[in-house]
């Protein structure tokens, strides 16, 4: 198979003095090469200058149609003739299209014009129109209604015949007991006969009433069962067509490793359904066409291109890592036997690194914890402030953590000495009687003094533990701020979070609707440097034993 001049490109830079990387970098956390640089500002500069297709990207402001920010990727390979080049690859589709001179292909082409895609989404469109045509149609409509009215009447006349009933009964009982006052034994026993008769036929015209409502709503909703039915027919059709499209869609999309073995989704996703889109992003398409072409995967990054979705936060020409929810187990199989970067998490970032003292007395320490240092025990890593606090306190009570701070985040936490102590202060949280002040340092000049920011968060299902903005499901999040000082293009700020939600203040701060500029060193919603500016710098509570306020500070190193 050869390779197409349009996907492999050369570097149109000199790349001499750049060295090769000794090992693929793991792509759910990774810094990218200079290599992959140079080649993300070649194909940016492409995109840039470009004229073959038009997407709207939502960076002119003047430009109609749809914005759709976009995510892309470059894989930078080496030929069997020791030559290095780059792929490049959009998620997705682009310009509602699936080919472009430059960018690999799909891994499989869904859009091909006379493929059994098209072919059965035509069927499904045909058996909607029509499930909507017997849904709407006149007559169906109205014997919908012809049947609720008719119902609402068979209950009336039903209800006050029954009503009817229970008030003859009542008549009847007073004569009884008026007749036995009055006649004789053998006369009563006459009158009691005639009353029966009379229980009797009135029963009975309630029956017929009842069968005579019966009959009639039940020839109403024989006729209604020949629509339903005709409809509940077309759905099933429509379901299983579905399912077995998307099932065929699954087994199409097929993925290649270095040795040239094939999985599908199916086979990938064995326990779970694969997510939707599973195989339409950037890295996926990359190894395929390098694995199909006999080319060497060197280093991958991929970026944002674009105005950054409503919900989630993607800053412009920013570098990302492939998502987890889609391509953590499509890469698992295609990146099998590389020689790969260590998995971040995997690694002890607390390995001979201490945790600061600043208070202590018999019931609570107060401790300075480090950035890059867990809370508490990851899934990899033990090592953690409640680790280190269980070494050294090995006869204390309860679960000492009282709150966390993210792993990046420096800075003040309490620590709590025995089960009462822990009890009393975490009440406090949760009556969000703690009062807190972190000082971060973000990558741009805020507008303004001070403000409150509202933006309800949730994480991220696709990939986490990136947190969205989400007003339907999130969770109330709210963080007060003030400005320090601005200098160098940077912004010293001071923020008051009132509520304490999983990465509030990193997406309250990059987040379009928030301040839109991320906290330097941010390495989920903004640019990885050599640590996140945030600490949490002050704290103030009521101490469990003394019941006095207390404020403990503890300044950054930065």
């Amino acid at each position: 198979m050869s390779i197409k001049k349009d996907c492999f490109t050369p570097f149109q830079a000199p790349i001499d003095g750049y060295e090769l990387p000794k090992r693929f970098n793991f792509p759910f956390y990774y810094e990218p090469h200079p290599l992959a640089v140079l080649a993300t500002k070649e194909l940016q500069d492409h995109i840039q200058n470009q004229t073959e297709w038009n997407h709207n990207f939502g960076l002119d402001p003047n430009k109609k149609g749809l914005v759709i920010g976009k995510m892309f990727g470059v894989l930078v390979v080496q030929n069997k003739a020791g030559e290095l080049g780059y792929l490049s690859a959009f998620s997705g589709k682009l310009a509602d299209k699936n080919h472009h001179a430059k960018f690999v292909p799909p891994v499989f082409d869904i859009l091909t014009k006379d493929g059994f895609f098209n072919i059965g989404i035509v069927r499904l469109n045909e058996i909607n129109k029509e499930i909507k045509e017997r849904e709407q149609d006149t007559h169906f409509l109205t014997l919908q209604k012809q049947l609720k009215a008719e119902k609402t009447k068979a209950t009336q006349s039903i209800q006050k015949a029954k009503d009817e009933v229970k008030a003859l009964k009542k008549i009847r009982k007073k004569r009884r007991e008026h007749a036995k006052t009055i006649l004789t034994p053998m006369t009563y026993q006459l009158v009691e006969e005639t009353m029966i008769r009379e229980s009797q036929m009135s029963k009975i015209r309630l029956k017929y009433l009842t069968l005579d409502w019966n009959k009639k709503l039940s020839a109403i909703t024989t006729e209604l069962e020949q629509y339903r039915s005709i409809i509940k027919s077309l759905k099933e059709e429509r379901q299983q067509k579905s399912a077995a499209l998307q099932q065929k869609i699954f087994e199409h999309y097929q993925f290649l490793n270095q040795a040239g073995e094939r999985k599908d989704l199916t086979e990938i996703f064995v326990t779970t359904m694969p997510t939707a889109g599973a195989g339409e992003c950037a890295a996926p398409k990359l190894l395929q066409y390098a694995f199909s072409h006999q080319l060497k995967p060197i280093t991958m990054a991929e970026f944002w291109w674009g105005a950054g979705p409503k919900s989630e936060v993607r800053q412009h020409q920013n570098f990302y890592p492939a998502c987890r929810s889609k391509c953590k187990p499509i890469l698992g199989h295609m990146l099998e036997g590389i020689d790969m970067d260590e998995n971040p998490m995997h690694i002890n970032t607390a390995l001979g690194r201490k945790i600061p003292t600043v208070y202590e007395d018999d019931q609570i320490v107060v401790v300075n914890k480090p950035t890059e240092f867990l809370s508490v025990p990851g899934k990899s890593v033990q090592d953690s402030v409640l680790f280190r606090m269980q070494l050294k306190y090995p006869d204390a009570t309860g679960p000492l953590v009282v709150h966390r701070l993210d792993m990046s985040t420096s800075g003040l936490m309490i620590i709590a000495k025995n089960l009462e102590a822990y009890k009393y202060l975490q009440q406090q949280f949760i009556k969000r009687k703690v009062k807190k002040r972190y000082i971060a340092i973000l990558d741009g000049i805020v507008r303004g003094e001070k403000g409150l920011i509202d933006l309800p968060l949730r994480v991220d299902l696709e990939d986490r533990p990136r947190q969205l903005v989400c007003y339907e499901h999130g969770k109330n999040a709210r963080t007060n701020w003030e400005v320090i000082s601005r200098k160098d293009g940077k912004t010293r700020i001071h923020f008051f979070p009132i509520t304490g939600r999983t990465h509030q203040l990193r997406v309250h701060s990059a987040h379009p609707l928030g301040l839109n500029i991320p906290i330097i060193g941010d390495d989920l919603y903004g640019k990885k440097t050599n640590r996140l500016y945030l600490h949490a710098e002050s704290i103030s509570f009521i101490h469990p034993m003394t019941k006095e306020m207390m404020t403990i500070e503890i300044a950054p190193s930065f």
